[in-house]
């Protein structure tokens, strides 16, 4: 009997991490998204966003009483004595539940979407790593286009993210995003076929 295999999914910001998640959707891939669990255990009523309330004070929340994501982003990557904090609270709770959608998933491989895997060194959590690669005009023309950012600003969160070099220094697969969605639904197709005949070593 094959093992599940878990493909960790990777790749700087603009490098379209979201499209290549959607596109292995489409192929009836269960996608575990880091992203989309941190937004989910910081809602209010989870442990998550009390600790955070009491940490960094009701400055981040909405009128609404919701967590304003913006606001705290900007006093973490403006202060990495928080940001050290945030991870440290989060992670670990992240971490859990990937692993328990991973068992709870029913198919040959599962996508476990890590934005920031090499910089928070989660690559052993995962059989392989998949990073979604462009060159960085394309991210800063993506990112200027998708966040309504200045240029500078762009710059900042590349600069701060791991090297492009990093990344795929820890790849054993590349996607090349700096085509049409076409050429990259080829690709993925392609690695979904070499994924379903895999055996998960662990």
């Amino acid at each position: 009997m094959k093992k599940k295999l878990k493909i960790g999914l990777t790749g700087g910001i603009g490098s379209g991490k979201s499209v290549v998640g959607n596109l292995f959707s489409e192929l009836g891939v269960p996608v575990i998204d880091a992203d989309l669990i941190s937004h989910q255990i910081t809602k209010p009523g989870h442990v998550a966003f009390e600790k955070l309330v009491i940490f960094f004070g009701s400055e981040i929340l909405n009128a609404d009483g919701s967590l304003n994501r913006a606001k705290l982003k900007k006093i973490i990557f403006d202060n990495p004595e928080k940001k050290a904090w945030l991870e440290k609270l989060l992670h670990p709770l992240i971490r859990d539940e990937m692993a328990k959608q991973i068992v709870n998933s029913d198919y040959p491989y599962c996508i476990v979407m890590i934005p920031l895997l090499a910089e928070t060194q989660q690559h052993p959590l995962v059989d392989r790593v998949l990073v979604v690669d462009a060159d960085h005009e394309t991210q800063i023309k993506r990112v200027l286009e998708r966040d309504k950012i200045s240029l500078e600003q762009a710059n900042k969160i590349i600069d701060a993210q791991a090297s492009r070099t990093t990344r795929l220094a820890l790849a054993d697969d590349v996607l090349h995003n700096e085509g049409s969605v076409d050429e990259l639904r080829d690709q993925v197709k392609a690695l979904h076929e070499k994924y379903l005949k895999f055996r998960s070593p662990n």
